[in-house]
Parts: C-alpha cells; sequence; structure tokens
C-alpha cells in the first residue's frame, strides 16, 4: 500500500538501518522498483524528481517543462506506482525530489505523491526556512511528508548546478529543524550530484554526528538524508564503453563510506545515476544482440539515439521514440516489450544490490501501515 514517509524514517531511526530512495522516469521502472523491493521484503521510497515529473508529462525538453506538464506527469507516476503499490505486500512510498516552488509541491500532491521535497538549499536561510515552512504547513494537513535541504552540493542533476560544495552547519540544521517541523533533511557532508563525483571521495561524517547528536538533545525527530549518493558501478560503465559509448571520468560516492554513514544518522540514501546507467547498458547490450531491432518501427530510433549521443546515459534522451509507453505503460509490440524488459532488469540490479547493502532486507513488517489521514490526524495532534 502507498504510505507517506514518516513511518519508514521512524523505522529506519529506530532500528538502526537506511533505505535507499530510487528515481524512476517511466513506469516501467516504477514497476521494477516496487518488484525489487517485494522481493526483499523492504519498504519502497519511489522518487520523481521536479523535471521527471516534466518528462512523464511528455516533454521531452523537460528541462523546460511547465507547470502544466508537471501536473500532467505527476499524474501519470501516480497512477503508475497506484497501480503496482496499492496492493503490495510493502509499504511503498512516492517521493518528490528537488521541488522547486509551491506549485511544483502541489502539484505532486494532487498527483499521488505521499512526500515531498521542498529544495530552497540556494536560497539565504531564513528564506529557505519560510518557504520549507509554508511546504510542511499545506503538506501535513493532507499526511503527506516533507524533506528540506541545507548545504549546497556539487555536481549536476535536472536543474541543479553547483560547482562546489557548501557543507551543512550542524547548529543550522538543529535550528532549520525546530523551525520549519520537517521530518528529514537532506545534508551537504561530501556527496555529489552526477556521474563524476571525483575519485578519493571522503564523507564528512562528523557533520552527520554532529547534527544528530544535537537533535537528540533537544529531543527532536528528524532523520538526515544523504543525496547524490550514486555509486557509478565500474563494471557497468565500462559494459557501456565496450558497447560503443563514451563515458569518461565515471566515479561514484564508495559503498563502505555510504554505510559507515548510516551508523551516523543517515537513514535515506538517494541513488538515480546508478539506475541510468544500468537502463542504458541494457539497451545498447540489446541492439547489439538483437540487430534487426534497429530497423524496427518502433524502437529503432531508440537505437539512432543511442549511436548520436555517445556520451549520454540518461534514458530520457534515448526513450522519446516510445513516450506513450514511457508514461503510459502501454506495450504495443514485441519489440517494445523486449525494450521494456531490459529496462525493468536493470532497475531490478541496482535497487537490489542496494537494497541488501542499506541493510533494508526484510525490513519491512518494521514500517507501521499509516494512511495519508491518519498521517494528518498524527500531525495535527503533535502540533505540526
Amino acid at each position: 500500500m502507498l504510505i507517506p514517509l514518516r513511518p519508514v524514517l521512524e523505522a529506519t531511526a529506530k532500528y538502526g538501518y537506511a533505505q535507499g530512495a530510487f528515481n524512476v522516469n517511466a513506469v516501467a521502472q516504477a514497476k521494477a522498483v516496487i518488484e525489487a523491493h517485494e522481493q526483499f521484503r523492504s519498504a519502497a521510497i519511489l522518487q520523481g524528481a521536479d523535471l521527471a515529473n516534466g518528462f512523464m508529462g511528455g516533454r521531452t525538453d523537460f528541462q523546460n517543462a511547465t507547470v502544466e506538464d508537471k501536473i500532467k506527469g505527476a499524474k501519470n507516476i501516480g497512477d503508475a506506482v497506484k497501480q503496482y503499490g496499492d496492493h503490495s505486500l510493502v509499504p511503498v512510498v512516492l517521493h518528490l525530489d528537488h521541488g522547486r516552488d509551491m506549485e511544483s509541491v502541489q502539484a505532486a500532491i494532487a498527483g499521488g505523491y505521499t512526500s515531498v521535497m521542498i529544495d530552497g538549499s540556494s536560497l539565504p536561510f531564513q528564506d529557505n526556512v519560510a518557504l520549507t515552512r509554508e511546504v510542511v504547513r499545506y503538506a501535513h494537513a493532507r499526511g503527506v511528508t516533507v524533506e528540506g535541504e541545507l548545504g549546497v552540493l556539487a555536481g549536476v542533476e535536472d536543474h541543479i548546478f553547483s560547482d562546489t560544495s557548501t557543507y551543512t552547519n550542524p547548529m543550522d540544521a538543529v535550528a532549520f529543524f525546530k523551525q520549519t517541523g520537517v521530518d528529514c533533511l537532506a545534508i551537504s557532508y561530501g556527496t555529489m550530484h552526477g556521474a563524476n563525483k571525483g575519485r578519493d571521495v571522503k564523507l564528512r561524517l562528523q557533520i552527520a554526528v554532529a547534527i544528530k547528536e544535537c537533535l537528540m538533545h533537544e529531543r527532536i525527530f528528524g532523520v538526515l538524508v544523504s543525496h547524490g549518493s550514486s555509486t557509478v558501478p565500474k563494471y557497468i560503465v565500462d559494459e557501456i564503453n565496450r558497447l560503443g559509448g563514451n563515458i569518461q571520468s565515471a566515479c561514484g560516492i564508495a559503498l563502505e563510506q555510504l554505510k559507515a554513514a548510516i551508523p551516523c544518522g543517515i537513514g535515506k540514501i538517494n541513488v538515480d545515476t546508478d539506475i541510468r546507467l544500468a537502463v542504458t547498458r541494457n539497451l545498447r547490450e540489446l541492439f547489439a544482440a538483437r540487430p534487426e531491432l534497429r530497423q524496427s518501427p518502433s524502437v529503432g530510433a531508440i537505437h539512432t539515439l543511442l549511436e548520436a549521443k555517445k556520451e549520454q546515459f540518461d534514458p530520457r534522451v534515448f526513450l522519446p521514440p516510445i513516450m506513450d509507453t514511457v508514461m503510459y505503460g502501454s506495450v504495443t509490440d514485441a519489440d517494445v516489450a523486449q525494450v521494456c524488459d531490459c529496462i525493468e532488469k536493470g532497475v531490478r540490479e541496482v535497487v537490489g544490490t542496494l537494497i541488501v547493502e542499506f541493510g533494508s532486507v526484510g525490513k519491512a513488517p518494521l514500517v507501521e501501515r499509516t494512511t495519508l489521514d491518519e498521517m494528518a490526524e498524527r500531525y495535527r495532534k503533535a502540533g505540526m
């Protein structure tokens, strides 16, 4: 069933593990994420980024997506997650990643999102507080969980661009929780957006420890979130390049460092790039193994895009020829079915691995099955 994020956060905090949060940009990806979590008996957090909603609304130039595109796309993602998650044996959360403003948040909630992130990290502290507090009031009244962000991550992801990091000040983080009422907070402690995070990245675990210790001292509930946490598996990058791609200087966060952050208060770990890489590798592999598909009326144009954009690894670059399949899950012929199958396999490969590594295997029964209405009442009674 679909639930708000808050009960999942509470379980991670109580039992000392982390929950992966996986970005999806197509119905087939949503299906695969839920199936992987069902297999491992883990609660599932699916994420749709603000611009992913634009893409799922049919805007292939998603960087220019309008509010109308995002409203349409949020409903498409919401419908897909409900289709596969409503009757799932594990709790399922649909979370907005990097919401830009109140309009994006409202579009997501209207489309069926049960959790939202508002990213005011580029704003001055008090402006970030004001925007986040406004979102908290709107979302909590509807039982929807809220994630904020404090500090700036370097790197590139959709509309997020920064050359340098600004680490989160632990004292500011505690004040942010107090003043906004957020349920969880994305912090900057050394991770980076994108596929090129640099070699020998060292996470500043002391930042997470200091924030968590201060929250405990103040008796404030709050889970910390690690953005920009893809591991960028070298074997997948190497396979893409052997299959004709040209991905250079790709390097992720070492799994050992991410796992070391979990006891320090990190309870939600965001992963996007790893899925993009695995799906792109599988698409290249499919057309290499089945060259006749290059002439397919329904999917041949995907191969054309793969050949024209060898340095790209975001599947949204390659999938516009089958947008009805992306947006609604429609499978019109056997060729489209093969493309969907390779997309799903790539997602399950990455997600299954990280479910195990982050420690959420078998933890689904520990998560309270709370409805949005029940959560709204909890927030109301707590004055949140």
